[in-house]
């Protein structure tokens, strides 16, 4: 018999399971994390019958809704991802006993492992507690009645990451260079309906059939009449949610545009390299996982064999920077920091920044959201080490926070614009 306790806390908040019926009535509202990558995500979820939205409000009331419920000590993404979905609830769009909620996790020892609990706390205190919240996490940490993820599922899901990635880096390459604004853009739309026709039948999922597509990919890009103009390089490491999310980062992508310059993020299938590599860390260092290690290990050689025919196709169009190896990554990281230092972005967010820097991206952006501790140690405090390794590097960290003011981080980005073209002068002359 199922046991209940007769004096429940006052800080355990109901958990309104997505029930199998609310498959056919509910919307599921997701935060807009990997906006070029979303798109694909949300084209999977559709064909399993999912209803999901990817929610895109952004400004001044999207933030002060999310702390009116979050308290102002939690971190930046976690007011920014809740504030869009509190937001949208009470925004008159959506009917709120027809919606339901997902957060993405990674687990581990980020706050962000404790959105969940902070959205029931916020609905609890709006009087939503029929608003169910779904948790979709490598950890397995909840699991709802009527939401499951098959493993076909999961499948399409990486890949739509892979095509993600390729299209965020081409779009990132060519879109400064456009003789015909919107070319680039035509093309992204032309892949997501492409590509979310061919997940429908099970197509351009493995083998051959991928590499197709990666090529083809990479093909219309290449055929984009471009601009012969010179441009500022700038990369972009940092948090994950603020180095990828414009609401996250008030712009970054289009500020830069506006400043004349070309940007490179690194790729979301790296942020998964990192993690399997983690879970092997875990068990040579402290002995701890040998199943989850093997697991990971087999994880890995998935992963780095898709990495190669990715970088096997961009080596058939040389005018595009293809991304390093995740194997060369990790030794710029031994450089830099030890393995061990893992918790957020940990060693990868200076490993990026040193491979961005060798492809020529000597402008650095180091995107810090508040209460992100782990990141603004291995981001601010590996900054010295960098700069010893790499003396033409122009690093520049950016603070984003609730109170931060945009104008502030756009006047610092422009001063590290400034000092770049300045280097650029004096190297010419």
């Amino acid at each position: 018999m199922k046991q209940t306790n007769p004096n429940p806390s006052p800080h355990v908040f109901s958990n309104q399971e997505f029930t199998p019926e609310m498959k056919q009535t509910h919307k599921i509202l997701a935060p807009d994390i990997f906006p070029v990558h979303m798109e694909l995500l949300k084209s999977v979820f559709v064909m399993y019958g999912y209803d999901l939205e990817i929610l895109k409000s952004r400004g001044k009331q999207v933030i002060d809704k999310g702390l009116e419920y979050i308290h102002n000590d939690m971190c930046y993404p976690a007011i920014c991802a809740t504030g869009q979905q509190l937001y949208a609830l009470t925004s008159g769009e959506y009917d709120p006993h027809k919606c339901a909620l997902i957060q993405f996790q990674t687990g581990g020892g980020c706050r962000a492992s404790n959105y969940i609990w902070l959205l029931r706390k916020a609905l609890h205190n709006m009087g939503m507690d029929y608003v169910p919240v779904i948790s979709v996490s490598f950890t397995g940490m909840e699991q709802a009645s009527g939401f499951r993820i098959t493993p076909m599922m999961i499948a399409k899901a990486m890949v739509a990451i892979i095509y993600g990635d390729m299209l965020m880096l081409l779009r990132n390459q060519v879109k400064p260079y456009e003789a015909n604004p919107g070319a680039t853009q035509a093309v992204i739309d032309k892949w997501y309906a492409e590509l979310g026709e061919q997940f429908k039948h099970n197509k351009g999922m493995f083998g051959k059939a991928l590499r197709k597509n990666l090529y083809a990919i990479a093909k219309d890009f290449h055929e984009i009449e471009r601009l012969n103009v010179q441009k500022t390089k700038v990369g972009i490491v940092g948090e994950i949610y603020v180095k990828y999310s414009p609401f996250g980062n008030n712009g970054l992508e289009e500020f830069l545009d506006s400043q004349d310059c070309e940007y490179m993020v690194p790729g979301v299938l790296g942020f998964f390299q990192f993690f399997f590599d983690n879970k092997q860390t875990d068990y040579r260092l402290y002995g701890k996982g040998f199943r989850s290690a093997m697991i990971s290990k087999a994880g890995t050689a998935l992963t780095d064999w898709i990495e190669k025919m990715f970088i096997d196709v961009l080596k058939e169009f040389p005018e595009f920077a293809a991304p390093t190896s995740f194997k060369h990554i990790r030794a710029l990281g031994d450089r830099v920091i030890g393995r061990g230092v893992k918790m957020g972005e940990g060693w990868l967010l200076p490993a990026e920044a040193a491979e961005l820097i060798e492809k020529g991206y000597n402008n650095i952006i180091c995107a810090q959201p508040f209460g992100c501790l782990p990141n603004h140690i291995v981001g601010k405090g590996t900054i010295r080490t960098l700069r010893e390794m790499y003396p033409n590097a122009n690093i520049c960290p950016i603070d984003y926070d609730a109170g931060a003011s945009k104008v502030n981080q756009e006047n610092r980005i422009k001063l590290m614009l400034a000092l770049a073209k300045e280097s650029t002068f004096a190297e010419k002359n």
